[in-house]
């Protein structure tokens, strides 16, 4: 049935327009336009929105929702033309994304798609579902067709974009490889899973997706006999109602072939069918509850499976069939392949998994480690960058930025602190606590309670913000120095560490001038006074920027004129060392760069604000734009790599690189900015904030907004996984300084 709307003004919004087919239409290409255009909405929305042209079979109808602005008759092709045409008209429409599979489009090979490419007039970009190897010359002149009217390819597998180019003649530099997307779901156990689907006890195998003849499933149930008698609790899981086109051709004959072949081999207590199509989240359980997926498909020739990508993204070891889609998927250990079409190649391989517990773990955790370039949120970021290359759609740099959630902090918290180390998001309680996480955990949860006063979450913060302060006074020593390490090894080799001194310092001038609580800010100041005669000793420049934050604000909240004095004498130690060292072509304070580097400039703007002293600006500015001009490329935050640092007339790393060091930077662009009110460093703030959100040389998030924490570091290939505290904190405390900024600037726009 054909459909055009007329176009409302909230309608002319959308600047992306993806042609397939569409929910509640049930297919593999149906979800996954609906999972991406929800994902590139959720990431850039207001500034870029999604909207679909639909594709319908003859005499069907659809209660599409709003997304859908046209929709096209399959077998029609002057429908095709017309929509085009339509398409042309719609001025706000910027790029078309075609979904492409052979099959659902009209004409021969679903050559209908080319008169409508031809009449188009806009940028197309046409990601290719399946790409066959040794085409008929049919086939290829359609491919090369289709090629030729696009602006770019993406396709799911890298041995696709092989193809195209060795069997299509299909030029390199015009394809791009993303990989289907997946739900981003913690990495975790089965066992919550089963639960709540009261598969408690169970070795539970798993096989999902629409039901056809191509899924080979009965191969899979042939292999069970013997697997059950080693494995009595083993439970086979078919889940996902019969493909739509299959059951209009035989209804549901090859479900009762699959169900009368398990009573044959009196597996009925062993094998389950779910005959429907379930939404996202019970998917996601299913998966959770599964511990291996078993990919059954009979085509050698698959080169994307959304069930078999959403396996390897839940972490689960899988079993499957040598698809091109398998084998890459799989590679590396990341799974094991079974034969086509045999069942004792089942047997064994899983046989292999379920008899070799350290096997499938290291399966798993491989399998979930490659799969966070696939998560959703980060497809959505490699779509815009190849938009973007073929129109200006917008910024990559948003300000659109993921709530506050307190989730990990609450998970990483116990009553005695913040717990150092995790299992990707399980806290290792054997790594301890330090007072650098702590110090850092206090400050976000006093501006946390601060800013967000009259919500439920504030008392969250309140709460912790009382485990924090007790791990400090636990720590002060007589003297007034602090013990950086709480119950672990570490704490016997490095009881004392200047630099986490300077923090709690820091910490504690922050609690006094921004709690909002009185008894709080007096257990703060009584632990400052007993520390402020240690500041003396200090040799660390990084201890003495520390301090001068804490220094400040104690200055802020009390006005002593020995704290001022103090903060003086620092910031004098720091510009003396800053031109000892400093030459043109370095201008620092040292003679390397390692972590928290920005400190340094950012406290002396603190002391600039206080004394009006010129030198401190002067100093703060060239050695941040230092930083700047090392850290930023190709409009890129690229900070200092852990591994190697940079040593003057060194080679710098640029690999490992760490978030607390990302929100440093942050925190040093937004206390310039405050205090010279100069725009540039808002937006620099803002840049680097979304190395957190994928704008990095991975291009993929470090915030994990299923848990609410912060992956580890950013390697030169993948991503560091666990989620310790620094990470976290360091996420939060840059997100919530610069929420703090925004609300400022807001009210200030309300009082003009």
């Amino acid at each position: 049935m054909k459909r055009e709307i007329e176009l409302t003004a909230d309608e002319l919004n959308p600047k992306t327009c993806f042609f397939a087919n569409y929910p509640p239409k049930e297919c593999g290409i149906a979800t996954f336009t609906k999972h991406l255009a929800t994902s590139m909405d959720k990431k850039f929305n207001p500034k870029l929105k999604s909207r679909i042209i639909a594709i319908n079979e003859e005499g069907s109808f659809y209660n599409y929702n709003k997304k859908v602005i046209f929709e096209v008759a399959k077998n029609d092709i002057e429908h095709y033309i017309e929509i085009a045409k339509r398409v042309n008209e719609t001025e706000n429409i910027k790029i078309l994304c075609i979904q492409h599979e052979f099959g659902i489009f009209g004409g021969e090979y679903g050559n209908y798609i080319i008169p409508f490419l031809e009449t188009v007039q806009k940028p197309v970009v046409v990601t290719f579902h399946t790409v066959l190897p040794d085409p008929d010359e049919k086939r290829k002149k359609i491919v090369q067709a289709i090629a030729k009217r696009s602006s770019a390819l993406i396709v799911l597998a890298k041995i696709a974009a092989d193809i195209l180019v060795r069997d299509y003649e299909i030029e390199k530099n015009k394809i791009h490889v993303v990989y289907h997307g997946i739900e981003n779901v913690p990495f975790q156990g089965s066992e919550a899973a089963k639960k709540r689907l009261k598969l408690d006890g169970k070795t539970v195998l798993l096989t999902y997706g629409l039901l056809g003849r191509g899924k080979g499933i009965q191969y899979m149930i042939k292999a069970l006999p013997k697997l059950v008698e080693k494995y009595p609790n083993l439970l086979y899981l078919i889940v996902g109602e019969t493909h739509p086109a299959v059951r209009k051709e035989e209804g549901e004959k090859y479900r009762s072939e699959l169900i009368n072949l398990a009573k044959k081999l009196k597996l009925e207590n062993h094998v389950k069918f779910y005959n429907k199509y379930l939404p996202d989240q019970e998917l996601v359980d299913y998966m959770l509850a599964s511990d291996i997926y078993v990919g059954t498909n009979l085509d050698r020739n698959q080169i994307s499976s959304g069930p078999l990508a959403e396996a390897v993204g839940s972490g689960k070891a899988v079993v499957a069939t040598p698809s091109f889609c398998a084998e890459e998927l799989l590679a590396d250990n990341r799974g094991v392949i079974a034969e086509f079409k045999n069942p004792e190649s089942f047997t064994r391989a899983i046989d292999k998994v379920l008899s070799n517990p350290e096997l499938k773990s290291e399966m798993e955790r491989q399998a979930y480690s490659f799969s966070r370039q696939m998560t959703w949120p980060n497809v959505a970021i490699q779509y815009l960058r190849i938009f973007n290359r073929i129109v200006q759609l917008r910024e990559e740099t948003t300000e659109k930025f993921p709530k506050i959630k307190l989730n990990h902090l609450l998970n990483l918290t116990d009553d005695v602190g913040i717990i150092q180390f995790c299992r990707h998001s399980t806290p290792d309680k054997s790594s301890g606590y330090t007072l650098d996480d702590n110090s850092r955990a206090l400050i976000f949860t006093i501006l946390h309670s601060k800013i967000y006063s009259k919500e439920n979450t504030s008392e969250i913060s309140s709460r912790l913000t009382k485990v924090y302060m007790k791990f400090l006074e636990n720590c002060q020593q007589a003297d007034g120095n602090f013990k950086n390490n709480h119950n672990n090894e570490e704490a016997e080799t490095n009881p004392h560490s200047q630099d986490s001194f300077g923090r709690a310092i820091w910490a504690l001038g922050f609690v006094i001038n921004n709690s909002n609580d009185p008894q709080i800010k007096e257990r703060a100041k009584k632990m400052f006074d007993k520390s402020f005669s240690y500041i003396d000793k200090l040799g660390s420049p990084r201890a003495k920027a520390f301090c001068i934050n804490g220094l400040y604000y104690y200055y802020k909240s009390h006005g002593y004129p020995e704290i001022l004095s103090k903060l003086i004498k620092l910031s004098n130690d720091l510009v003396g060392i800053y031109e000892h060292e400093s030459s043109n072509d370095w201008q620092w304070f040292e003679p390397y760069l390692t972590y928290s580097n920005s400190t340094l400039p950012e406290s002396l703007f603190f002391s600039y604000e206080l004394t009006g002293n010129e030198l401190y600006l002067e100093t703060a500015k060239k050695t941040l734009n230092f930083l700047t001009n090392l850290m930023l490329i190709d409009g890129e935050f690229c900070p200092i790599g852990q591994n190697g640092w940079y040593k003057r007339n060194g080679e710098r790393a640029f690999f490992d690189q760490q978030p607390l060091d990302v929100s440093c930077m942050i925190l040093a662009y937004l206390t310039a900015h405050n205090i010279t009110k100069e725009d540039d460093f808002y937006d620099k703030a803002v840049l680097a904030f979304n190395w957190f959100l994928g704008r990095n040389h991975l291009k993929q998030m470090m915030y994990d907004e299923t848990t609410g924490g912060c992956y580890d570091g950013l390697g030169k290939h993948s991503v560091n996984l666990n989620q310790g505290a620094e990470s976290t904190i360091s996420y939060l405390m840059a997100r919530l300084f610069l929420d703090e900024l925004k609300r400022k600037k807001r009210n200030l726009n309300k009082i003009s």
